[in-house]
């Protein structure tokens, strides 16, 4: 049995919604290709940097949230790093699913899914311990700010989960 401390919990749940913050679009890119033809998606299909954009304004808004000092940036740069990857998982994810929208039956159309959150699941994995390291880094004004923010932008996303659900 895993026991979790409330740090732990705190950190899964930052981690969890940074990384949803990255993959969020996910659905929504893959459900707009589908019913596209391939040429409106070669057109339609962004480039890699444009893809990241929303990665990069949010690394960067999360740095000036966090008061990230200098002493952090080694957990800091650790921490971009894993989630500018996560990002550019899903970003290929999502190519390869436009790319093979037309042609696959629906069993292909659910494995491709399945893939999409392995990737999640990945990514959450290999988010937690930056993230982890960098909160511990921290001084209380800081977890405090991050705790905050965390769990605001939990409440915003379960909120607007409830709200399409209706």
């Amino acid at each position: 049995m895993i026991t979790f401390t409330h740090r732990t919990v705190r950190a899964v749940g930052a981690a969890a919604t940074l990384l949803g913050a990255v993959v969020l679009a996910s659905p929504v890119f893959a459900a707009s290709s589908e019913a596209q033809s391939p040429a409106q998606q070669a057109m339609a299909a962004p480039s890699d940097s444009s893809a990241m954009a929303p990665v990069e304004a949010r690394i960067r808004s999360l740095h000036k949230q966090l008061h990230i000092t200098e002493a952090q940036k080694p957990q800091w740069d650790a921490l971009a790093l894993v989630m500018r990857d996560n990002a550019q998982a899903m970003v290929d994810l999502q190519k390869q699913r436009a790319a093979d929208s037309q042609s696959m039956s629906a069993v292909e159309v659910i494995k491709s899914y399945e893939s999409v959150i392995e990737a999640h699941e990945d990514g959450m994995k290999k988010f937690v311990p930056p993230f982890e390291a960098l909160y511990n880094t921290m001084s209380e004004a800081q977890k405090k700010s991050a705790d905050s923010l965390f769990r605001n932008r939990e409440k915003v996303s379960a909120a607007k989960q409830t709200a399409a659900n209706k």
